[in-house]
């Protein structure tokens, strides 16, 4: 389960690109997420990078006064990859422990625009959910202007998903969608998702065919 200071704001992990992407909003979103989570003292727990969105949200909080925590493999440190102007740098031994930590020092997590690491690490997240193993919120925060939409059309394919029961409906709500930074910040460091751990809903699928 998450671990917290006595008496801090809940941390929150924040997850996104190491690039900057085709659109400019991508990093105005990222900018006004660090930079308000600094404002409202919500400590920054992310993924140790000095560029693209990562480099953005971590900048955008540090030069509001916001405290960031940056963790990252050593593997990335090897190839000058690190932030080391972030309150705290935890470097780790591999990818798997850089997520198992970030989880470890996060209340709940919001994911920006991003490519195959953001989806993995954001959807670990939901799955640890759904096996009981925590107890996070995970909100995904998309860009809102001249109809530019980014996570519209994940939202659709677990519309989807759920329609067909193999993601069970009741996980669907795991993953939340807004589009303000304010929400996103407020779901983030809410009330955990409440919800039976899919172990124990297929023991109750064997009990009732035996």
């Amino acid at each position: 389960m998450p671990l917290q200071r006595s008496g801090s704001s809940p941390r929150v992990s924040v997850f996104c690109a190491s690039g900057f992407g085709r659109k400019p909003t991508y990093i105005d979103l990222a900018d006004q997420l660090g930079r308000r989570m600094a404002e409202r003292g919500v400590p920054l727990v992310y993924g140790g990078g000095r560029v693209g969105l990562m480099g953005t949200v971590a900048n955008a909080s540090m030069n509001a006064g916001g405290e960031v925590i940056g963790v990252i493999p050593q593997q990335l440190v090897d190839v000058e990859a690190a932030h080391h102007g972030v309150t705290e740098l935890v470097v780790t031994s591999s990818m798997h422990e850089r997520k198992a930590k970030m989880a470890e020092l996060s209340h709940g997590c919001i994911a920006l625009p991003g490519g195959y690491g953001t989806f993995e690490e954001v959807f670990e997240i939901l799955t640890w959910n759904q096996l009981g193993l925590v107890a996070m919120p995970v909100v995904f925060l998309d860009v809102d202007s001249d109809g530019d939409s980014f996570w519209s059309g994940l939202a659709a394919f677990l519309d989807t998903a759920a329609q067909t029961e193999l993601l069970r409906p009741q996980y669907r709500g795991l993953a939340r969608f807004v589009s303000s930074v304010d929400e996103a910040i407020d779901l983030a460091i809410g009330a955990p998702p409440a919800i039976e751990p899919k172990w124990a809903q297929l023991e109750v699928a064997d009990d009732a065919r035996n």
